[in-house]
């Protein structure tokens, strides 16, 4: 059986380097995450990103990646700060 190819994809610059921050953004979610504890809520988190990203993967709208990129940023500091909270 032969493998279908998808055609190219060609990004601009924008768009690829706003993937980027989207895919950096996940992987510093995962890490944190890591750290948590517990087993089911480190699970409970885990699944809740995977959920969150796949949901929102087909937004093209500049400004929005560009919002849920922050409003990201912030509940990604609120964990870390929780979990430093935690270990102290």
């Amino acid at each position: 059986m032969a493998a279908s190819r998808l055609p190219p994809v060609t990004l601009t610059l924008r768009q690829f380097m706003r993937r980027r921050q989207v895919l950096l953004l996940y992987r510093k979610i995962l890490q944190a995450v890591r750290q948590v504890p517990n087993e089911s809520d480190r699970k409970y988190l885990k699944d809740w990103a995977r959920d969150e990203f796949k949901r929102n993967k087909s937004v093209t709208e500049e400004d929005t990646i560009r919002m849920m990129i922050t409003q990201g940023n912030m509940q990604l500091k609120e964990l870390e700060k929780t979990l430093a909270l935690a270990k102290s």
